[in-house]
């Protein structure tokens, strides 16, 4: 391990790890904005699931590289070549989860927001959303993951990325390099991870109450109130 070389290139490191974080996010958040219309969409029909997931579960099987290479004559050597095959893998990695995080809002909690007077999009929007919120998040908790693993891949059509650290490493048969970048993906893929649970903890602040009440008073099973997730005063 040459510490010399790391302390002397720490510019293109942190300008690396930004663009590889950009490559990595924004599919993420975009397969988010795509996957909730679609996921309510196939949680109201069911008949629209299964083929919506055969045809996801297909896309998700296609190599990225491979996609990488076929959208180059339409959107060319820039971000846009690696953000939209990362974007269809996230959609895929998320629909399921939105999906199931819907439908396993208790039936008992939708009659109960229907009684106190609330729209079906009032009851979507106010209870059946933040109730699956923390489904939700661990699917994008695994699409931002491996968005960020795979956009180093970008590298190999000339998109800036940690893949810079690997393909030079492995053509200068130099391995600080490629430990460099190894761990410059580790720590951004973390810092991710624990920023989304932070995010999924204030998005969800009735989960910590629900889970003190529970330490006290072992053995409740009582759904949450439809006031205390919507905020609206019963």
């Amino acid at each position: 391990m040459d510490w010399n070389w790391v302390s002397t290139n720490t510019g293109p490191m942190v300008q690396l790890t930004l663009a590889n974080a950009l490559l990595g996010i924004v599919p993420a958040l975009l397969g988010l904005l795509i996957s909730v219309p679609l996921g309510i969409a196939c949680a109201r029909w069911r008949w629209l699931y299964p083929p919506v997931l055969s045809t996801s579960n297909a896309l998700y099987a296609l190599p990225s590289l491979a996609l990488f290479t076929v959208l180059i004559p339409y959107t060319g050597l820039g971000n846009a070549t690696v953000i939209i095959p990362l974007t269809i893998f996230s959609l895929c990695v998320l629909l399921p989860n939105v999906v199931d995080g819907l439908r396993g809002v208790p039936e008992p909690v939708r009659q109960a927001a229907t009684g106190m007077g609330f729209s079906p999009l009032r009851r979507l929007a106010l209870v059946e959303l933040p109730l699956a919120t923390p489904v939700i998040i661990a699917g994008l908790r695994v699409a931002v993951v491996s968005s960020i693993s795979l956009a180093s891949l970008g590298q190999l059509i000339g998109v800036s990325s940690l893949g810079q650290f690997f393909v030079d490493g492995l053509n200068r048969d130099f391995p600080t390099e490629i430990i460099v970048g190894l761990v410059l993906v580790i720590v951004l893929a973390l810092v991710c991870d624990l920023l989304l649970v932070l995010a999924r903890v204030l998005l969800t602040p009735w989960l910590r109450g629900r889970r003190t009440e529970q330490r006290g008073t072992p053995g409740d099973g009582q759904a949450v109130p439809v006031s205390e997730v919507s905020g609206v005063a019963a």
